[in-house]
């Protein structure tokens, strides 16, 4: 069975993305899933940076280790490379298309939050402005979502 490639995207790619990276990463390894799990911003402000103490301490109370984890550029390019593309929030759609151009594909694209309840279209609010319980909050949103990923996509696996 071909591999799975999943890519999170936000802003700065040092908050949002970061955390959803490491925690489906966290939750594919412990379910024996081996699956690419990767994360990018479409902003290109944080290049090369670690993600936000904040985040990197929220994760870490949780089990989850990010601290290694480097922000780079959402490309059109990701869109060939991976299987599914989570934005966590609609104003990152609209970037990633931009940047995209030709190469948009919204097949496989959604928002993070519609895994927890379709059709929603609700964002993962960006923590980066406000104090440490956002980062916990936000860290449960992505938590609940990156549980129904695996669900969604491990039963596919185990029906085949």
């Amino acid at each position: 069975m071909k591999q799975k490639r999943f890519l999170m995207v936000c802003l700065g790619n040092i908050c949002r993305s970061p955390l959803a990276e490491g925690i489906l990463k966290h939750k594919a390894a412990a379910a024996g899933l081996d699956w690419v799990v990767e994360s990018a911003g479409t902003n290109g402000y944080h290049t090369g940076e670690a993600p936000h103490p904040l985040s990197q301490k929220v994760a870490r109370l949780n089990g989850v280790d990010i601290c290694q984890q480097r922000a780079r550029n959402f490309t059109a390019a990701d869109l060939e490379r991976y299987d599914h593309i989570y934005a966590m929030a609609a104003d990152v759609i609209t970037d990633m298309k931009r940047i995209a151009g030709k190469q948009w594909d919204p097949s496989k694209v959604d928002l993070l939050l519609n895994e927890v309840e379709a059709g929603s279209n609700q964002d993962v609010p960006d923590p980066w402005y406000g104090e440490e319980p956002g980062y916990h909050d936000v860290y449960k949103l992505i938590d609940s979502a990156c549980d129904a990923i695996i669900m969604r996509f491990a039963q596919v696996k185990s029906q085949k």
